[in-house]
């Protein structure tokens, strides 16, 4: 009872002495650890790394079992496995990894930096790509009448290279009627995804991966698990037109919604790829909290 005793007055010390020498600094580095934890705790969760994580934790176990009772050729097949931790981590959680830097570079933190560094381009572009907007938004209304289906990536911030490299590169206006044409199902570009890129039909026929989501519905057909997939591999917005029900549907994010109409069709997309008046002031204060506006602030006034 004694020995309990003084361990815990020990330990009381121990965390009283940590608390005096506990700074601004050590708390800011405790949340970003903790904040780590948590997007790692979140990405891993219902898929298959939360598998690998618990056969990792598993074989941990087994080798301090094996350490505590000198189970000398286990201990010697783990510690050699484990000692190779990082390289075996990299490996097994290659996807998750790749996913977790993608999703860092889409944040909002990155977008606005990026916006606020491009804002000049990004304001030559709006007219561009408001004419693709009213362009797709057509030739949707066109291919769900004669139900033939279509799937049309905007590629935003993330480059579709190694997309547009598997189908035929076009560099076209994006007008209704091409755009129509190219999902004609007698043309020999139908079959695939088209990308539109600065405002042009830029290629055509491109193979997009299927989605890795192994809970999507059993309804869904290749093109709306394509369009699925593009996007949880891209910050690409897909439009879908589907050939059995004409329904036109996005996805973003991994996410697909459906039961699109002419009006909201455009409102998504004009919201999505040209953003609000709110979304380009935050881009011009941040401009001006950078220094790089005050040239034009001068030549307004």
């Amino acid at each position: 009872m004694a020995s309990a005793m003084e361990y815990i007055s020990q330990a009381w010390g121990t965390i009283m002495d940590l608390a005096r020498h506990f700074t601004l600094k050590d708390a800011l580095d405790v949340a970003i650890v903790t904040l780590l934890l948590y997007s790692a705790i979140k990405l891993v969760r219902e898929t298959r790394a939360g598998q690998l994580i618990k056969g990792i934790i598993l074989l941990v176990v087994l080798f301090l079992i094996s350490s505590q009772f000198d189970l000398l050729m286990l201990n010697a097949i783990l510690r050699a496995f484990l000692s190779s931790g990082i390289v075996i981590v990299v490996i097994l959680f290659q996807p998750e990894i790749r996913k977790a830097l993608e999703q860092v570079g889409h944040s909002k933190v990155a977008k606005s930096l990026a916006s606020a560094v491009g804002v000049k381009d990004k304001e030559e572009g709006k007219a561009a790509t408001r004419k693709a907007i009213e362009g797709v938004v057509d030739a949707t209304q066109i291919l769900q009448q004669l139900r033939m289906g279509a799937l049309i990536v905007f590629e935003r911030q993330t480059k579709l290279g190694e997309i547009v490299s598997t189908g035929t590169v076009v560099e076209a206006a994006p007008s209704a009627q091409l755009i129509a044409n190219i999902f004609f199902n007698k043309a020999p570009l139908h079959d695939g995804g088209m990308i539109i890129r600065e405002g042009q039909v830029y290629a055509a026929g491109c193979i997009l991966p299927l989605t890795s989501n192994e809970n999507v519905s059993a309804e869904l057909g290749t093109r709306h698990r394509a369009a699925l997939g593009m996007s949880e591999n891209s910050d690409a917005v897909v439009v879908v037109v589907s050939e059995e029900t004409g329904q036109i549907s996005i996805a973003m994010a991994g996410k697909l919604t459906r039961n699109y109409n002419r009006v909201t069709l455009r409102e998504v997309l004009e919201r999505e790829l040209i953003g609000s008046p709110e979304d380009a002031s935050g881009s011009k204060r941040i401009l001006g909290k950078l220094g790089f506006g005050s040239g034009t602030a001068r030549r307004g006034e």
